[in-house]
């Protein structure tokens, strides 16, 4: 195995990442394009890939990143999933990954399909769910289960009233217009700060990273902003990343002055609805249990957690880290420790 920077890598090595991409329908994320680890490299921290040969053929890349003496996946901790690139059936020799990085731990919180190398390594799954959108609205309405027919049903009619009250809806399915995407920013580090959630964009390099995917098209990849405007007011955007059929939602808002409205899902409606125009068939929804990605999907995946680790006492102190942590979490007083929680972690 070698590492080569990810700015350094040669027609042969990215032809071989398409290739091997290709043969793995897992892969089908925009994730996996090396347009998005493009992207994070150019705006940090730098992304280096892990190439695995036979001979003269290669079998498999791993575009990662070094923070604080831990690898991670490349866009951790926004990369919603994560695997090395290579052939379906395939494994990845992960033994020889911590040697080649110089590292001492690889940690990954969103692996798709670990294959036996790495299930040693798993502490934890939780399941990733999506949006079977082929053939637009009706045909997911068929396939949805009760909670998100009716979810839906209300989006439509709460559409309507917004109509009413504030002036004509208006979806924009693929708007150009930055200055939008910088309210998006706006509106979510708000979000992060009403519930305590760690501030994503506090870091100004993930600022320029959405800018930089915004303005990204390459192949069938490209960054994704879509909106809902209830006369001049915005009342809901999204930005994700698509390839090809599949979209991936990523930062969903909404202004808080309209929340009755159920904005979120007057926009997801929006979004479903045009999905055959957009030439998307499926949604992915990010790992979680919120509740509605669980009334909303018509599927879902299974992401795993863990760490890969050179010896035995890391390992230990992750279990006992993670076993802390969910005490916490499980606690009443969880709102006010999250801080230590941070802290510990």
């Amino acid at each position: 195995m070698r590492v080569v920077d990810f700015g350094r890598l040669a027609p042969r090595e990215l032809d071989a990442w398409h290739t091997l991409r290709a043969a793995n329908p897992v892969l089908d994320s925009p994730y996996f394009h090396p347009a998005f680890a493009a992207a994070v490299h150019a705006e940090g921290p730098p992304v280096k890939v892990a190439i695995v040969e036979e001979g003269n053929q290669i079998t498999a890349l791993f575009p990662v990143h070094t923070e604080g003496g831990i690898a991670r996946p490349a866009g951790w901790p926004a990369a919603d999933f994560q695997s090395p690139i290579l052939a379906a059936g395939n494994n990845f020799p992960v033994a020889g990954l911590l040697p080649a990085l110089k590292t001492g731990a690889f940690g990954f919180d969103h692996l798709l399909d670990p294959g036996k190398e790495f299930a040693p390594w798993i502490e934890s799954a939780m399941p990733s769910p999506f949006l079977d959108v082929e053939g637009g609205l009706d045909a997911y309405l068929a396939r949805a289960s009760r909670s998100g027919k009716d979810n839906m049903g209300q989006a439509r009619r709460r559409a309507a009233k917004a109509a009413r009250e504030h002036g004509e809806l208006r979806f924009v399915a693929d708007n150009r217009d930055p200055a939008l995407l910088d309210e998006v920013i706006r509106l979510k580090r708000g979000q992060y700060a009403a519930t305590g959630a760690r501030d994503y964009f506090a870091e100004p390099s993930r600022k320029a990273l959405l800018h930089r995917l915004f303005t990204t098209k390459e192949d069938s990849f490209s960054g994704l902003l879509s909106t809902v405007h209830v006369g001049q007011k915005l009342l809901a955007a999204h930005f994700g990343i698509r390839d090809g059929g599949v979209l991936h939602w990523w930062f969903p808002v909404y202004d808080p002055a309209f929340a009755r409205l159920a904005p979120g899902w007057i926009l997801l409606r929006e979004l479903v609805q045009s999905a055959p125009h957009l030439g998307v068939h499926r949604i992915d929804l990010g790992r979680g249990e919120d509740e509605y990605k669980r009334r909303a999907m018509t599927g879902q995946v299974t992401v795993h957690q863990g760490q890969v680790s050179r010896g035995g006492l890391r390992k230990i102190v992750r279990k006992v880290e993670k076993t802390v942590v969910d005490k916490v979490k499980e606690s009443p007083l969880a709102p006010h420790l999250r801080a230590v929680v941070r802290r510990l972690r």
